[in-house]
């Protein structure tokens, strides 16, 4: 099937703060003419070094509920990846919504997880089925995945933004579960994926760097580089695994109680635009068009 992506990457320039962008602007593949409405769902990684300019855009944005999806070692300096504290944004509330209580699940530390699984998807696939299940566990109080959708699925939802470490995992797999239950294509759900690369370029040596420290990498930097990829593949297996142990995306989500039925409906309606229909917020020919990116 083609993809049918948005006229631009829609990444926006938050200064101090990598692969912001808007999950909006994709077809929904089923209804000819629709298409995620932007300007509501944006993904990053951890904002703890957002400057001033970069909270007021966030502001203009009309972002109100930061969803932090990291574990505690993530934000106290215990864990093995990239520490960052917790940065209060102002005008937002930040919403403490860990995947994992006391688990890393840092870029890093899912890389040495997944060291025994080579260079194929096999690893993350396991690692994001590991996600969707602690996300959704009755254990889990936080309930990071069932608030998220449940605010979208709300009668008149504010933006949000959702970010774990990286942008890429955790954050990966809740807009990975939006964009599906929208009708969005695999494919194109795995190529909004992929731009966490281009998003994560400049932490890339970093990371890379630091997993050269553990033993399995330490001559093996392609290797190290090619765990931290955001593959197409990894989701597109990660969706297939779902259907297949669900039977759907749509049983999935009402199966682990994360939303009803009358509630993906309603986030459908939220979510699901007439292509030439104007989203809240910022476009790309308003005031952030530096921050958009032409295909």
């Amino acid at each position: 099937m083609a993809t049918q992506t948005p006229q631009a990457v829609p990444f926006v320039d938050i200064p101090g703060v990598l692969n912001f962008r808007d999950i909006g602007g994709y077809a929904v593949s089923s209804q000819p003419g629709k298409v995620i409405r932007r300007g509501l769902v944006f993904r990053s990684s951890e904002p703890s070094k957002i400057t001033d300019d970069g909270i007021s855009r966030i502001q203009q944005l009309g972002i109100k509920h930061v969803y932090d999806l990291r574990s505690l070692p993530e934000i106290t300096n215990t864990g093995v990846g990239h520490y960052a504290p917790v940065k209060e944004l102002e005008g937002s509330e930040r919403i403490f919504a860990p995947v994992f209580l006391k688990e890393d699940y840092s870029p890093e530390a899912i890389a040495i997880r997944n060291q025994n699984y080579g260079s194929g998807p096999e690893g993350f696939i396991q690692a994001y089925m590991n996600i969707l299940a602690s996300a959704s566990s009755p254990s889990n109080e936080a309930r990071p995945f069932a608030r998220i959708l449940s605010h979208l699925a709300s009668d008149e939802p504010t933006p949000i933004l959702a970010h774990c470490s990286a942008g890429k995992d955790r954050t990966g797999v809740i807009c990975a579960l939006v964009l599906s239950l929208c009708g969005v294509s695999d494919e194109d759900i795995a190529l909004e994926y992929n731009l966490t690369d281009l998003g994560l370029k400049p932490l890339h040596g970093i990371i890379v760097a630091s997993l050269m420290h553990d033993a399995a990498f330490r001559d093996n930097p392609e290797g190290a580089k090619r765990m931290i990829l955001a593959q197409k593949e990894t989701m597109l297996g990660t969706l297939k695994m779902i259907r297949s142990r669900y039977g759907s995306v749509e049983k999935c989500v009402t199966t682990l109680g994360l939303l009803s039925v009358e509630g993906i409906d309603q986030l459908r309606r939220n979510l699901i635009v007439e292509v030439t229909e104007r989203s809240p917020g910022l476009g790309k020919d308003e005031s952030l068009e530096e921050g958009w990116v032409e295909l």
